[in-house]
């Protein structure tokens, strides 16, 4: 009987979260008539790419806390790991 009812339970606390996963989907919400389906809009022309201004910045100048591209330890970093030893 014990079985019965924790198996009830989990399967229960299964289905829950399955339906609760499901309606967060817009698909889903869209399907179900809990919103209303957005109109579908075709751009007729490709807008125009926006380049950010580029940043002037002298090589020494770098700042001592921002990571350094192509460093070799930069994968491998003992700080980057938890320490598991005793």
């Amino acid at each position: 009987m014990l079985n019965f009812l924790l198996g009830a339970v989990a399967g229960a606390l299964m289905a829950a979260v399955a339906t609760i996963a499901a309606l967060r989907n817009p698909d889903v919400q869209v399907r179900m008539g809990l919103v209303r389906p957005e109109a579908v809009v075709i751009q007729t022309r490709r807008p125009e790419p926006a380049c950010p201004a580029p940043v002037v910045q002298a090589q020494g100048a770098m700042q001592a806390g921002s990571p350094q591209v192509g460093h070799p330890d930069m994968l491998f970093a003992r700080r980057r790991f938890w320490s598991v030893a005793p």
